[in-house]
């Protein structure tokens, strides 16, 4: 039934429709079953492969074809036949068997053997074999294309604002000056190593029956090697093998891949408040779109509506994975039910993540830094040479050099003038090295910030 957008309960149905469509075959309820569709079809294609199962032959390149065909054109009038079978039976995957059984009956040598559809299996082999194809596309064609967006166009940055000084802030407070660059190079890097950890982690699945245990498989077929069986199915789909489950695998790797995907999106988080805070500074501004309204009162308004949104659906996001990662690995005994409902909302913390990479992109490509301010508050801070004046001091052993230029900084308005007469009285240093400490300023007094962030590759 078509519901309205503005009807819809979930804004991932409604406001955001459009921009989520690529996740509808993956994470809707027809997504889902066309999956079961497919694992079921191969599970039958693997028997029929085996000559120790002379009940099920070797599938004719008719029958071949004919099983193609009900996987590349399922389309949604079929997940509507599966949807009122399943009124029926009360049990969705039997509905997907029952619908196959109907397929095969305009097939004689399919028919023949639709016994075999679903051979030896509970629904959870069918379900964790599903649920892994489905994250499986969707961290190689979503998370992790959009993902290397937002790692070249911050290294992009690193590399672009690499000398450009900014006064740095801890606590709050004027601190040693650093770059634009380096700052945007120090998250280009933690994202990188997450990124890997996501891209890494093993997609499990099993097939291996009721309590893990293979027993109507070996009860039908005891001269098998049913766990080689599996284990050859499941690395043909282009998953890892799990050799030790109940009913149901233990979806530890799904845990996995939901934590490394919340911590990515912790960085971007602590990221979006931080631009948010500098462009509250002026320290950044965002290009204006022509035709964008700022404020609804106040016409002068660009406000950082991108790096909000981007938190906001940050937040839902990390809320339901971090929940999945707590959740999905615990079930009562060999199984309980308590997964299922919440499986089915891993497209709703995926399109979370979505929309906040597409806002988190959409406002760096349209931030500018505004090196004005970032120059005027460095003048404003000479305070801040305080550190680079007391250790020189330590180094030629002057006594109490953090107290005396405590003494001199602390609270208090400083300029050049005010360092450069203090650091004349240092006599015990060298001339040249004091004449080096007069040079400095709050733009030049940057370590190897410049190193750094030139040397974050930029892809």
């Amino acid at each position: 039934m078509d519901i309205p957008s503005l009807l819809a309960l979930s804004p991932l149905d409604g406001r955001y429709e459009r921009q989520l469509a690529h996740l509808r075959p993956l994470f809707s309820e027809l997504g889902l079953i066309r999956h079961r569709i497919v694992v079921e079809i191969r599970w039958l294609q693997a028997l029929a492969r085996h000559s120790d199962i002379p009940e099920i032959p070797p599938l004719s390149p008719d029958a071949l074809n004919y099983l193609e065909e009900i996987v590349n054109k399922f389309n949604l009038a079929d997940g509507e036949r599966i949807k009122n079978i399943e009124r029926t039976t009360r049990h969705d995957v039997k509905a997907v068997e029952y619908f196959l059984k109907e397929q095969f009956a305009g097939h004689a040598e399919l028919a023949a053997i639709s016994e075999f559809i679903h051979f030896a299996c509970t629904s959870e082999d069918i379900n964790n074999l599903a649920y892994a194809l489905i994250l499986r596309t969707a961290r190689s064609q979503i998370l992790l294309p959009i993902i290397g967006q937002i790692i070249n166009v911050i290294s992009e940055m690193a590399h672009r604002y690499a000398a450009m000084p900014m006064l740095a802030r801890t606590h709050g407070q004027p601190a040693s000056p650093t770059t634009v660059g380096k700052e945007f190079a120090n998250v280009a890097y933690r994202l990188r190593r997450i990124r890997d950890q996501i891209a890494t982690v093993p997609l499990l699945a099993k097939i291996n029956g009721a309590v893990g245990n293979y027993n109507a498989h070996l009860i039908s077929y005891p001269g098998l090697n049913w766990p080689e069986v599996a284990r050859q199915f499941v690395t043909e789909l282009g998953l890892e093998w799990n050799p030790y489950t109940t009913q149901i695998e233990p979806h530890d790797w799904i845990a996995e891949l939901c934590h490394a995907v919340a911590r990515f999106n912790t960085v971007l988080l602590d990221l979006s408040r931080d631009i948010w805070s500098y462009i509250a500074l002026g320290y950044f501004r965002s290009r204006i779109e022509t035709g964008a309204v700022g404020s609804s009162t106040m016409p002068h308004k660009i406000n950082p509506i991108d790096f909000e949104n981007a938190e906001g659906n940050l937040g839902i996001a990390n809320t339901l994975l971090i929940h999945f990662a707590e959740k999905l690995p615990i079930s009562r005994w060999q199984r309980d039910l308590s997964d299922s409902t919440v499986l089915r909302n891993l497209g709703v913390a995926i399109g979370h993540t979505t929309l906040a990479y597409d806002a988190l992109l959409k406002g760096l490509n349209k931030l500018d830094v505004d090196q004005e301010i970032l120059m005027a508050d460095l003048d404003h801070h000479w305070e801040i040479l305080a550190e680079a004046i007391q250790t020189v001091m330590r180094r030629y052993r002057l006594e109490q050099p953090y107290e005396r230029l405590k003494a001199i900084t602390q609270g208090k308005t400083v300029n050049h003038a005010i360092l450069a007469q203090f650091i004349d009285t240092l006599i015990e240093i060298p001339a040249e090295e004091r004449t080096r400490l007069k040079e400095l300023h709050p733009t030049n007094y940057l370590g190897n910030a410049l190193d750094q962030a030139q040397s974050i590759s930029e892809k």
